[in-house]
């Protein structure tokens, strides 16, 4: 999925029609005031009938007026829209995408790219709508100074194709130090959001003043792309404040001329200068097309989100079984590195399996693969007999839980971060004891009605509302090193809870705990990628290597 400038554009069809008619409305009043001017000016001269001429003019203002105030309603409005449904194909992108879509991206940088960049990108109709209406007044300027006196269409001609070239090295220019503007603010924002996660740790490694300097280290870089920006900027207005004098000079001079041999009249001459002050003025379109560059940067940024390929799902559901979990020659391999090399495992419904290994041996790699949260290169994982990318999206939701070692709690309450509201309160209640969430969550002052923000918690409690939130599985439960940080005590008593799971799920824990391995019916020894061994957990014991897993 791809997005271009025109289909922003095109997204703001309902609002472009009303911005363009009040555009061509201004044009039209820039246009006839001039004229209804100059003919006051000769009505004045002649000393009768200028009365209708001003009520005219002031007719003509009052309307430039109300085109004014409703084109600034309707882009405000235009934008917002735009920026709204910008923002909601990001988002669905990106979460769609998953943990492997978004794996090249910053979480900083994402945020920049809905939020900032995506206001930019949305700026995109207004702004290619003022432009291309921009062009009406010097056109209608040429021909109707060609009407009054072809010599000064002539002289006006010349010094607006000055101006439209000074305009074209602009735009030129603008379009690619936008882009870098925005993405160098991208990388400072994907910093921040990276010692924001990592403050506590700063903080007591006292390292505040490195990690102040490494943020704001790109500011630099930020204020070069800034200055030449402004520089840019301000050498073409330099420019188009040379070459916009010239053309009411010009025009001026002509026209001067032809008063004095009498082809034009003193209310033409003046709506001549009129007419060439409005070729002048095209050098104020730069704010106009910095927009569009920066419209335009915006929307390649959102481009590359939405380049992000969402994970597929079938459409199959999961026949009755135990949780019975399968691997056919599974590998993975991701920048050129083997993660996982030919795994073929066949783990028994109900069982309650180990995964151990030392660090990169592939471990998480595994327990992402059953959850699919990632697919393999190669080979194919099944449950129940059915590969897990046929299974429909709500299918394998249901039945696959997943907890992890820093889980990221979503929700606005306790009760929330537990379990979603079309879970009933009594499963949630089920999976807070079974988790020994409740032990703490009922010493809150609001249970589990706490604000999520607000709640002290532990590093153990954190994890317990994590593994509480996977415990509504249906068959399969994938821990990823989810009782790491858990007290000794309440991780025997979990794990016996998980042992003595009366649901019967398939349980694929990934530990770095040996009594948790030993509490297992089966252990995954892997190493390197690789499968070493399967078997009981005393069974492996006897091996030196595997002992030298645990320290």
């Amino acid at each position: 999925m791809v997005i271009t400038f025109g289909e922003v554009a095109k997204h703001s069809r309902g609002w472009l029609p009303v911005i363009g008619l009040n555009a061509l409305i201004g044009s039209g009043v820039t246009l006839a005031l001039p004229t209804i001017l100059g003919r006051s000016v000769d009505s004045i001269v002649a000393g009768h009938g200028y009365t209708r001429w001003l009520i005219a003019a002031a007719g003509v203002i009052g309307l430039g007026i109300a085109a004014s105030i409703v084109d600034a309603f309707v882009g405000a409005a235009c934008v917002a829209e735009t920026t709204a449904w910008l923002r909601h194909r990001l988002v669905r992108q990106i979460v769609h995408g998953g943990p492997e879509g978004t794996r090249g991206f910053e979480t900083g940088d994402l945020v920049t790219r809905v939020s900032a960049n995506a206001t930019d990108a949305a700026q995109a109709g207004p702004a290619a709508v003022t432009a291309i209406a921009a062009i009406a007044p010097p056109v209608g300027s040429l021909v109707l100074l060609a009407v009054i006196d072809p010599w000064l269409a002539a002289a006006f001609f010349g010094g607006v194709l000055l101006v439209i070239l000074v305009l074209w090295t602009f735009a030129k220019r603008t379009a690619d130090v936008s882009l870098a503007y925005q993405e160098t603010q991208g990388r400072i924002a994907a910093l921040l959001s990276e010692s924001l996660t990592g403050i506590r740790t700063i903080a007591a490694a006292g390292t505040t003043a490195r990690e102040e300097r490494r943020i704001l280290g790109l500011l630099p870089e930020l204020h070069r792309h800034g200055v030449v920006t402004w520089r840019i900027l301000a050498r073409s207005g330099a420019q188009a404040a040379i070459v916009g004098p010239l053309v009411l000079v010009a025009v001026l001079a002509v026209g001067g001329l032809q008063l004095a041999s009498g082809r034009i009249t003193a209310g033409e001459l003046f709506a001549a200068s009129q007419y060439a002050v409005l070729g002048a003025g095209l050098g104020n379109l730069t704010g106009v097309l910095g927009e569009i560059a920066r419209a335009k940067a915006g929307v390649h940024r959102a481009g590359e989100v939405l380049a992000i390929e969402s994970v597929a799902h079938g459409t199959l559901a999961l026949p009755k079984g135990t949780g019975h979990l399968t691997f056919n020659g599974v590998s993975v391999v991701a920048g050129g590195n083997v993660l996982l090399d030919n795994v073929n495992l066949d783990l028994p419904g109900g069982a309650t399996v180990a995964v151990v290994g030392p660090s990169g041996a592939g471990k998480s790699v595994l327990a992402a693969l059953a959850a699919r949260l990632r697919d393999p290169s190669t080979g194919q994982v099944s449950l129940d007999g059915v590969p897990l990318q046929a299974v429909s999206r709500n299918a394998l939701r249901r039945a696959v839980g997943c907890a992890f070692e820093r889980p990221q709690l979503v929700g606005r309450t306790i009760g929330d971060a537990i379990a979603p509201e079309a879970i009933s309160p009594v499963r949630t209640l089920a999976a807070a004891r079974a988790t020994r969430v409740h032990d703490f969550v009922s010493r809150l002052p609001d249970g589990y009605f706490t604000s999520l923000r607000k709640a002290p918690m532990s590093g153990g409690e954190r994890q317990r509302l994590g593994l509480a939130r996977a415990w509504s599985a249906d068959r399969l439960l994938v821990l990823d090193d989810a009782t790491s940080s858990l007290d000794t005590a309440t991780e025997r008593q979990i794990s016996r809870t998980l042992t003595e799971d009366r649901h019967h799920r398939t349980r694929l824990i990934v530990t770095h705990r040996p009594a948790t391995a030993a509490r297992a019916d089966l252990v995954i020894w892997l190493d390197h990628g690789r499968v070493r061994a399967i078997g009981p957990h005393a069974d492996l014991w006897q091996h030196t290597s595997y002992r030298e897993v645990f320290g």
